[in-house]
């Protein structure tokens, strides 16, 4: 879907074409990082089995910060002259992936499919990172900022899913089910 993003103002230094850009990708981001948050409160409501209290203690303060760095984003968004869309429907709309689609399953397995959610969103914000690099440092710095946490989050997911010898169970699931279930032989 092709929207006109260019903003009638913009942050000083920073053409408003390309502020347009950076708001694109932005949003994009912007809608990742809401769809995350709102999937990981559905894993910490949703998990069981003997791993739960684990996961769901850990599953917290990642939420706490995703939404940090989706209000971080919405407001680079506004200061860059943009909308920060962070409406459901927007996100629904313009998203390029499917909802998450494990219910209530045994803890592991959620974490399989978070490791394929993950990669997924960990690729979205290099490709970010990539894109707005010559337009604006500003934007680029906490693009990296949120990439190395996301990273960590993704460490925390795996070190539940990694052997001693280390053997990654999710290693080249092609879909958030096919992890789940590759997780739940751990369990």
């Amino acid at each position: 879907m092709a929207k006109d993003l260019t903003p009638q103002y913009t942050v000083p230094g920073i053409e408003r074409e390309a502020a347009g850009r950076l708001i694109g990708a932005l949003r994009l981001r912007l809608h990742a990082l809401n769809d995350l948050h709102l999937t990981l409160k559905h894993v910490h409501w949703n998990v069981v089995g003997p791993h739960f209290i684990s996961v769901h203690e850990m599953i917290d303060p990642q939420v706490d910060r995703v939404r940090e760095m989706a209000d971080d984003v919405a407001e680079r968004i506004a200061a860059l002259g943009g909308v920060a869309q962070g409406t459901p429907g927007a996100l629904v709309e313009e998203r390029s992936w499917q909802d998450y689609s494990i219910g209530r399953d045994g803890a592991i397995a959620h974490l399989g499919a978070l490791d394929v959610v993950y990669t997924g969103l960990i690729g979205g914000v290099r490709n970010s990172i990539k894109e707005v690099g010559d337009l604006d440092p500003a934007t680029e710095d906490l693009l990296i900022e949120q990439l190395r946490d996301l990273e960590q989050f993704q460490w925390f997911v795996r070190a539940h899913l990694e052997s001693a010898n280390g053997t990654l169970v999710t290693a080249d699931a092609g879909t958030e089910r096919e992890a789940a279930a590759r997780g739940a032989t751990l369990d």
